[in-house]
């Protein structure tokens, strides 16, 4: 199995209506260096400024990225060259990230190599601390920019912090 932590932005708060501009995916492991970053043009009409202001990009910058297709398949590549076994999805908030990587995956290619379930970390982190309020965001190294390969990066570091410090039982392999 393979952990796989992914962070995604948007322009909008659905998929569909609205479209994934950029996301990036780290696989984890003790040296965190195998990254995948995607930038995908908009799939509507619709966005909302505020929530794309958040990617650093403007709308028309966003009409020169690459075909969503295409950057799905390159996902799909990278995620069989690089995980042992099943991989696993793990965000920050995959109430939001996985539900924009779901829908992409099986509206562009039929399928989905994460299947149908995904972790949240913050979740793994409360239980591990018996505490549904704890906080765990000062754990990250990475600087948190919105940079969806950083940002999964520094979830990532939670997460081996997790496992090396607090003893979260975790196949890494």
């Amino acid at each position: 199995m393979s952990y796989i932590v992914v962070d995604i932005e948007s322009d909008g708060p659905i998929p569909g209506d609205y479209s994934m501009i950029s996301f990036g995916a780290v696989i984890v492991d003790e040296n965190l260096d195998k990254s995948f970053y995607g930038r995908l043009k908009p799939i509507s009409e619709n966005y909302e400024p505020d929530a794309l202001a958040v990617s650093g990009f403007s709308r028309e910058e966003t009409l020169q990225f690459d075909d969503p297709r295409e950057v799905m398949l390159r996902f799909e590549e990278w995620i069989k060259e690089n995980s042992n076994g099943k991989p696993i999805f793990i965000s920050d908030n995959n109430g939001f990230d996985w539900m924009f990587v779901c829908w992409y995956f099986h509206h562009f290619l039929k399928r989905n190599p994460f299947g149908y379930s995904s972790r949240r970390l913050s979740d793994l982190y409360c239980g591990l601390v018996k505490d549904t309020f704890a906080q765990w965001r000062h754990l990250r190294k990475t600087v948190h920019t919105h940079d969806p390969v950083d940002d999964a990066k520094g979830n990532a570091e939670v997460l081996l912090f997790m496992k090396n410090e607090m003893g979260l039982k975790i196949d890494l392999r």
